[in-house]
């Protein structure tokens, strides 16, 4: 893995392979509490054992148990699997808690979150055979991951993806260059969209990035934020480009990551009185 250096990326962690649930969560776990998020990216196919033979299956899953079964399609059902096992296991880790102990849902889009856990954001996203999970306790967080060798034409997507200036910075560039620039820009532009929880429906021509892909802009060129925002964008795998984006909210945040010393009280008062 390589990792593109940019301005405020040391206060993002460096991703973590995790090729299973045997993977080394110990990281994760060191990433939460030194920078207060973490990434993790592995493979639908590195979770397919579990995916199969882990008698835990269902605790793990929770409520998407059912709609686990009622995906008829084999390579959906397990690709399905394998991502929510990887978030669950990637915030286990971040929180120091069991996996089946989360309960993850679903905001309107399909943004997952943890239930009882607001301080805590999490992102998901998937291509090819690749998934990646964000998780941050200091603010929104992220990801996105592409085909390093996806071609991006210059020409087709520029007017849909570049701000003036974007534009104007690539057109310096040799012209040979320009596609695998665009791609990065993309991956960048995804990942804000998505840490904002607006997806494609905010248009990547309202925002750009200054040209090593660290600092967000105004369409202008001029600065969009005053260090709030943190970027990075890293290889992977040898031929995937993984970006994250993260906010910090500037707010105090407890180093404790534990599960049970972040949940929300109003959840945990919920599920006390259910219990009684």
């Amino acid at each position: 893995m390589t990792t593109t250096a940019l301005p405020g990326a040391e206060r993002i962690s460096a991703p973590v392979h995790a090729a299973g649930p045997d993977a080394p969560w110990h990281r994760v776990r060191d990433a939460m509490d030194r920078h207060g998020n973490a990434v993790v990216h592995t493979t639908w196919g590195e979770w397919l054992t579990a995916a199969v033979t882990d008698p835990a299956l269902r605790p793990l899953l929770g409520h998407d148990w059912q709609r686990y079964r009622r995906t008829q399609d084999p390579t959906i059902r397990y690709r399905f699997v394998a991502s929510r096992l990887a978030t669950k296991y990637t915030a286990a880790a971040a929180l120091h808690t069991a996996p089946a102990e989360l309960d993850l849902a679903y905001k309107i889009g399909g943004r997952p979150y943890l239930r009882g856990l607001d301080q805590i954001d999490v992102s998901l996203t998937h291509t090819d055979d690749v998934i990646a999970v964000g998780i941050s306790r200091n603010g929104r967080i992220g990801v996105d991951v592409e085909p390093a060798g996806r071609h991006m034409s210059y020409e087709l997507l520029q007017s849909h993806v570049l701000t003036p200036a974007e534009k104007a910075a690539l057109e310096r560039l040799p012209e040979r260059e320009r596609p695998a620039r665009l791609l990065r820009l993309w991956t960048l532009k995804e990942a804000y969209t998505k840490a904002l929880g607006q997806g494609l429906r905010l248009d990547f021509t309202e925002f750009g990035f200054t040209a090593d892909g660290g600092r967000l802009l105004a369409p202008g060129g001029r600065p969009a934020a005053h260090g709030e925002w943190a970027f990075a964008t890293h290889h992977i795998l040898g031929r995937y480009l993984l970006s994250v984006a993260c906010h910090d909210t500037g707010l105090a945040t407890s180093r404790d990551t534990a599960a049970h010393t972040m949940l929300d009280e109003g959840f945990l008062g919920a599920v006390t009185e259910l219990l009684h």
